[in-house]
């Protein structure tokens, strides 16, 4: 091959590949910036909601519809330099559509986890960011694909859970989230008192900048819930911005340690009480009194010590 061929092939088809290799690089990059405006002025215009809630919505579709067209314009691409080379693309694709078929014949859980996944992302059951309780595991979402769930538990622990398993999908934290705490107070407790010291601390909690910006609805005490073995549960409810419950439920307890401690008011905890040694069992009432002992004098003579 002279040097001739090989630069009059590069100037046309390799300036053609170069171009398609840069036009799919250009529509990738206008595909990650343009899909996240798109979608919040459309989630903006179909919707009212918190703008957490909406910035992890566009988040979560905004992964699916680049992967997703990532993918579509690297085939694409792919295609049009095989063309270009001049390789017959007909058989591929032929080839392909068979191994579509066998897919859809044999890949049965991957089509239900598609389809699981069209379903989540459609309903907006979650979204990058929630916490939720998926298949039993519960975590923060991680990442959302048609295929599958990515979660973190508490302990860090990645746990992929593919869509058509997901069943019952709880989200703790979608719009807002819910203080539900109880609190125990000894039996000896004025419940009155008690009641009223953990309204007012939680009532200035929710006063102070850091908190009233966190906190919803002011929690309170909303009922004595359980008379349990070591003391009287009183139970608090409130509301706040999502995800923000567990860290409200944890200052909400540590100030009501040191109102109680402050109020002398007595956390419980179980007693146990030990008895050593075993009473004598109480007499029945039926059973008739024992004969009474004569007094010594009254013994008769043969019978006296000594005689």
């Amino acid at each position: 091959m002279e040097w001739s061929t090989v630069y009059d092939w590069l100037l046309s088809h390799g300036v053609r590949i170069l171009i398609i290799i840069l036009v799919s690089i250009a529509l990738y990059i206008a595909l990650r910036r343009l899909v996240p405006l798109a979608l919040k002025h459309t989630i903006k215009v179909k919707g009212q909601k918190a703008e957490e809630e909406l910035e992890k919505r566009i988040k979560t579709l905004s992964r699916i519809f680049v992967d997703a067209g990532a993918v579509i314009i690297v085939v694409a691409a792919v295609f049009m330099i095989l063309a270009e080379v001049g390789i017959d693309i007909t058989p591929y694709l032929a080839g392909l559509g068979i191994a579509g078929l066998a897919i859809g014949f044999g890949a049965q859980s991957l089509v239900k986890d598609i389809i699981g996944g069209i379903f989540i992302i459609i309903e907006d059951q979650y979204n990058v960011g929630d916490v939720v309780q998926i298949a039993g595991i519960a975590g923060i979402v991680e990442a959302i694909n048609l295929r599958r769930t990515v979660l973190r538990d508490l302990d860090g622990i990645v746990h992929f859970i593919p869509n058509g398993e997901s069943g019952v999908a709880s989200n703790f934290t979608r719009e807002w989230s819910r203080v539900n705490l109880n609190i125990s107070v000894a039996y000896g407790t004025d419940l009155d008192h008690a009641i009223s010291v953990i309204n007012r601390v939680c009532a200035e909690m929710a006063h102070e900048p850091y908190w009233k910006e966190l906190i919803l609805k002011t929690p309170e005490v909303l009922r004595v819930d359980n008379l349990g073995d070591s003391g009287i549960d009183i139970k608090i409810l409130g509301d706040t911005k999502p995800i923000r419950q567990w860290e409200t439920k944890g200052e909400i307890r540590k100030r009501i340690k040191k109102a109680f401690d402050v109020e002398g008011i007595e956390i419980p905890w179980p007693h146990t009480k030990v008895y050593f040694g075993s009473p004598e069992p109480p007499r029945a009432p039926t059973e008739a009194p024992a004969p009474p002992v004569p007094p010594r004098e009254a013994l008769p003579p043969d019978e006296e010590e000594g005689e």
